[in-house]
């Protein structure tokens, strides 16, 4: 795929899906520095404290921290999994507001994005805006092996035309999740999510646009997901999202590479 500017990342002897700890993304504009005693970070301030504390009781909030200089505004989202309890949201956020501040000091356009929750401020209005500018992808660098890459194919298309229907529907909040089975011994999983502010049909745009990678960087891996601002995707060959299959967690995810879109 030509869209990949930068090289690749090994990730080895990784033997479980990232932390809900751990920042699997994250994203400085160098070119929105800042001073630290500017009416820009003291906003940036503003709007994470609401993040913080607003966005546990519904999984989803936006907000915008005004000035008299409309120069200074800033805007903010956050948003958890759709399939996490309230304490790992709030646990999510609060680390990502925290993180956030520590890797993008001194800009005013951050993001920054977990296994179970997304936070992005800016001082550009991106609200309600799709955004595939940038993204990165992580694969398994195990090829498939229980059923032919065609056959593959077929089932890993069929659950995501499933489970990108189902997240677009009003009451999904836009998240989509499901399995299939791949032989009686193996199940794909998969999970869908896009920002909560775009329109039905962005959020099905965002989710095509993620979903094209499957025939490229991902082609035929044992697990792929692919992030950007306004959505993400994943499919693993073990459970990653909630509830939960205890006979089946635990599982070695194998070794996993990463490009930059």
């Amino acid at each position: 795929m030509n869209t990949f500017i930068a090289r690749c990342l090994l990730l080895l002897a990784l033997v479980c899906s990232c932390s809900a700890a751990d920042s699997i993304w994250d994203l400085c504009n160098k070119n929105s520095n800042v001073s630290s005693s500017s009416q820009i970070s003291k906003n940036i301030d503003s709007i994470l404290a609401t993040l913080v504390s607003k966005t546990p009781s519904q999984g989803f909030v936006t907000t915008t921290s005004s000035s008299y200089n409309k120069k200074d505004n800033v805007y903010g989202l956050a948003q958890c999994r759709g399939d996490i309890s309230k304490t790992d949201c709030t646990t999510c956020i609060q680390d990502a507001a925290k993180t956030i501040r520590e890797v993008c000091p001194n800009q005013s356009d951050a993001r920054i994005l977990y296994d179970f929750c997304f936070l992005r401020y800016s001082q550009e209005n991106f609200i309600g805006k799709l955004d595939t500018g940038a993204g990165l992808i992580y694969y398994n660098v195990a090829n498939v092996t229980e059923t032919d890459p065609k056959t593959f194919d077929n089932e890993l298309g069929k659950l995501f035309d499933k489970i990108r229907s189902e997240a677009v529907l009003p009451e999904s909040q836009g998240l989509g999740k499901g399995k299939t089975k791949l032989t009686p011994f193996v199940t794909l999983n998969g999970l869908v999510q896009c920002t909560r502010d775009l329109s039905a049909l962005d959020c099905a745009q965002c989710f095509a646009t993620a979903i094209q990678s499957f025939m490229g960087a991902c082609h035929n891996k044992k697990g792929c997901r692919v992030l950007y601002s306004s959505c993400y995707v994943r499919y693993e060959f073990y459970p990653f999202y909630f509830p939960l299959d205890p006979a089946k967690t635990g599982t070695s995810v194998g070794t996993i590479s990463s490009v930059r879109l």
